[in-house]
């Protein structure tokens, strides 16, 4: 079942109806429907075109008559066990909400004017331009050969003045992951010059991305930090929530700064994502079904001799060897929506993994303007 707007209208009373689709992959599909030719189809923000679990509408239909209140504690806290256990961290290390922006600005304002965040290019900036705004200095470091953060660059990179370091694991665009080991020693050798920011927001679509996760070191005391979402392999886009895992000392620091305050994270995004969390079966098919679609996508990319990055995300990054806002712009006149550029790499073109049908309609489309 799927929150849409033609179930809640659904015979002019306030319910949740069953709005389904059965796809191409056995999957249930929440309030998709398939392209048709007088539809656009999005494949520009990496939104899982699965949907969250079906145990996510039940969980927003028992808070309908609750809508009249802020979130509350009970919620907050019971959302906090959860990820607790799932990541297996003391309670008192999780701040939940979307707070890269809340974190930026905290960590901007404890340095000098002028502190440095080094950070990959081209990258997801959230972060950086949120600490920007209270005077710190973002200090890009291009990605390496293999369209990976470039670890020797990244340490070449830290000085005096560094204040953090934020990292995206996998990368966006790019969709590479850097091999595990070699990652976690790049992370425990420059945390103890500044804190680490690590981006886990796609690191689920990986097969062993509870080994390649730097919450190990968060647990064992490490001056990192890592940032998870319920917005993408969870399918929670629409009721955006998240969660950071940090030192106890700059977990505590952010709440008296009111970083996850039960009020300002939403009743209905809380539910959902004690809905979501519980429901491992639907990640564990949304994590096949992708990764089926995109190895799918690397084919078609090899066959049109297009260069790709090796993509581990729910989205495909290749070089069209046209500019990106020609090629946008060609395929969204045809109904098809992509994702926008990413300078430097202004001939390369990202697009999220959709549906089997959406894919196959997409790849006519880039086959057609290519």
């Amino acid at each position: 079942m799927g929150l849409s707007r033609r179930s809640l209208l659904k015979s002019s009373g306030i319910m949740l109806g069953a709005n389904t689709l059965e796809s191409a992959t056995g999957f249930v599909v929440n309030g998709s429907l398939p392209a048709t030719s007088s539809q656009v189809v999005r494949v520009s923000l990496n939104e899982n075109p699965y949907g969250p679990s079906s145990n996510v509408a039940v969980a927003i239909q028992h808070e309908f008559s609750r809508l009249n209140r802020y979130g509350d504690d009970v919620l907050a806290e019971h959302l906090a066990e959860q990820v607790a256990a799932y990541e297996d961290i003391p309670k008192d290390q999780i701040i939940l909400g979307e707070v890269l922006g809340l974190l930026g600005e905290y960590l901007g304002s404890l340095g000098e004017n002028g502190s440095e965040f080094i950070y990959s290019t081209p990258g997801y900036l959230a972060l950086i331009d949120a600490a920007a705004r209270v005077g710190g200095i973002g200090m890009p470091v291009p990605l390496d050969a293999r369209y990976q953060n470039d670890l020797p660059a990244l340490t070449a990179k830290i000085n005096k003045r560094t204040c953090a370091i934020y990292l995206v694991n996998p990368h966006n665009p790019t969709g590479t992951v850097n091999e595990s080991q070699e990652f976690k020693s790049f992370l425990r050798e420059s945390s103890q010059h500044a804190v680490v920011i690590v981006d886990e927001a796609y690191l689920e679509y990986t097969p062993d991305f509870a080994s390649r996760s730097a919450v190990s070191l968060v647990r064992y005391g490490a001056n990192v930090i890592v940032f998870r979402t319920f917005d993408k392999i969870h399918g929670l886009a629409g009721l955006p929530i998240g969660y950071v895992l940090a030192p106890k000392a700059l977990a505590t620091a952010l709440r008296k700064q009111g970083a996850g305050s039960a009020e300002s994270l939403g009743r209905l995004n809380m539910a959902a994502a004690s809905a979501a969390l519980q429901d491992t079966a639907q990640v564990e098919r949304t994590r096949n079904a992708v990764a089926r679609e995109r190895a799918n996508w690397h084919s078609v990319l090899r066959d049109l001799k297009l260069e790709h990055t090796d993509s581990a995300a729910n989205f495909v990054f290749f070089n069209a060897g046209t500019p990106q806002t020609t090629l946008a712009a060609a395929m969204l006149s045809r109904g098809v929506d992509i994702g926008r550029a990413h300078p430097p790499y202004t001939n390369w073109a990202r697009i999220t993994v959709g549906l089997p049908e959406e894919n196959q309609r997409v790849q006519a489309v880039l086959r057609e303007v290519l």
